[in-house]
């Protein structure tokens, strides 16, 4: 499944951050686009979290590879040492602009680590060859933005007339800075390529031509989103 010799690198997503590059890092990532093909009709919107598409739980098999990717590849280099949990599914962003929530109208952070001794690492595996519908961008929030995990909470509680009153932002996607974040970096999208970074970091899929989004995964922007639970490693 997994390619023995894949092309591993660091790229910088923020000033003191990187995230880790695999590319080319499936034999046959083709095989990834025909199941979910076949599986159409399986995938439906998320009702655990504010995924702006639709989504197909990974069997846990194909989670356990991936695991093992992480583990050999890019645990350590985010300062994890040992996985607690994980999960995974086959996700396709789908929503246009105007059908956004407040909440997905930001970058976010993936808050899974339950006690302050856990910390928690994401991937995305771009499993689509126009690299226009995008990849996958960071942010950190500005100094004068105040509690910014009140603000989230605030956001997530108000619809969508009074978020672009409150904040002065049109519906879209979120692709650079604002007056609450500035944007630190980005993963490009491309065909066959893994990336993993640290999940408490501010980010968002990249999505400047939301036109291009579809609903068929022969098409649209099909990708296996990942999370891992981890021990992060002792500071002396």
């Amino acid at each position: 499944m997994f390619n023995p010799q894949p092309v591993v690198s660091q790229v910088p997503i923020a000033d003191d951050a990187v995230g880790i590059v695999i590319d080319e890092a499936l034999t046959d990532p083709q095989a990834l686009v025909d199941l979910s093909v076949r599986h159409r009709a399986a995938f439906a919107p998320s009702q655990r979290n504010a995924f702006p598409g639709l989504e197909l739980p990974l069997p846990q098999a194909v989670l356990d590879r991936f695991g093992e990717c992480f583990a050999q590849h890019a645990r350590g280099l985010l300062g994890a040492r040992r996985t607690l949990s994980a999960a995974g599914r086959l996700s396709m962003v789908t929503l246009m602009p105007e059908k956004l929530s407040p909440i997905q109208r930001v970058c976010h952070r993936d808050r899974l680590a339950a006690r302050a001794d856990e910390c928690v690492a994401a991937g995305v595996l771009y499993l689509f060859r126009d690299e226009a519908l995008g990849g996958t961008a960071f942010y950190r929030p500005r100094p004068e933005a105040g509690d910014i995990e009140a603000r989230m909470q605030h956001w997530s509680r108000i619809d969508n007339a009074q978020f672009t009153r409150e904040t002065g932002w049109p519906p879209a996607y979120m692709t650079q800075g604002n007056t609450v974040f500035d944007k630190t970096g980005e993963l490009p999208a491309r065909w066959n390529r893994l990336v993993f970074y640290d999940g408490s970091r501010f980010h968002c899929s990249h999505i400047r031509e939301p036109q291009r989004l579809s609903d068929d995964p022969a098409r649209g922007r099909l990708t296996i989103n990942l999370f891992f639970v981890c021990r992060p490693v002792a500071r002396g």
